[in-house]
């Protein structure tokens, strides 16, 4: 595995290289990393890595801009001494979160992690993992530092809140998808779910109830959200045909 490490602490950089190549000898460290800019400069002229282990806050800037600028074609495990970045890193395919410091055990179930994912989705690369079509019937969420793999059975809805994706399935369970509303709307079944608004995608079966107000319609979900959901004007016939009403 071709492993790349972008952290701007030479101590912190030589230890993580030691002990990745002591858990995992199959493990290449093919770059050692410590700016935003040579990042960037690295990436623009090689061969993307397997999986990059990247602080968070380095001399320059926050890695994110790293990959605001070069769009992210592999896993990235994040690492840093704060936790307030899990959100935001879960919009560049962090595969995990490590906080610092990072203890051998903390790596080891992060390396195995990986590994199960791996064999467990049968694949060899684990951005498809992360990016897989839920047309298949199945989708991958995160919870936490953890991924859940869903059946489109199972899940109640979609909605968007500051820039990221989240599911709830029937059960009340909240994660993080890696897709916007638009990408899911196009691989979802059409007669399974439907784009209420710009904000929500529904299961059929999560819609408890609707009434009309004012030519838009009201919907009330379950799992229920708290927050009012209408259907448009323009968009309730469709709706109403689609609900079988």
């Amino acid at each position: 595995m071709r492993v790349i490490i972008i952290e701007d602490e030479l101590p912190a950089r030589a230890k993580l290289q030691v002990m990745l190549t002591t858990l995992d000898p199959t493990i290449d460290v093919v770059a050692q990393l410590g700016s935003v800019k040579e990042s960037l400069e690295w990436l623009s002229k090689n061969r993307e890595p397997d999986l990059a282990f990247v602080d968070i806050q380095l001399s320059d800037d926050h890695s994110f801009e790293i990959f605001r600028k070069h769009p992210v074609k592999f896993p990235v495990i994040f690492t840093t001494a704060f936790d307030k970045y899990m959100l935001e890193s879960f919009e560049f395919n962090s595969l995990d979160y490590l906080l610092k410091p990072i203890s051998e055990e903390k790596l080891k179930r992060s390396l195995e992690k990986i590994q199960k994912l791996e064999q467990h989705f049968f694949q060899g690369n684990l951005l498809k993992l992360i990016q897989q079509q839920p047309a298949k019937g199945r989708l991958v969420a995160r919870k936490g530092t953890e991924f859940v793999a869903l059946s489109t059975d199972e899940i109640a809805y979609f909605f968007s809140e500051h820039k990221i994706v989240f599911v709830r399935d029937f059960q009340g369970r909240q994660m993080i998808v890696d897709k916007n509303l638009a990408e899911l709307e196009h691989d979802l079944d059409s007669q399974t779910f439907f784009r209420i608004n710009r904000k929500f995608i529904a299961h059929q079966k999560a819609i408890d109830r609707f009434k009309p107000d004012s030519g838009k319609i009201q919907i009330f979900l379950k799992p229920e959200m708290k927050e009012e959901i209408f259907v448009s004007k323009e968009t309730a016939p469709e709706f109403r045909k689609w609900i079988g009403s």
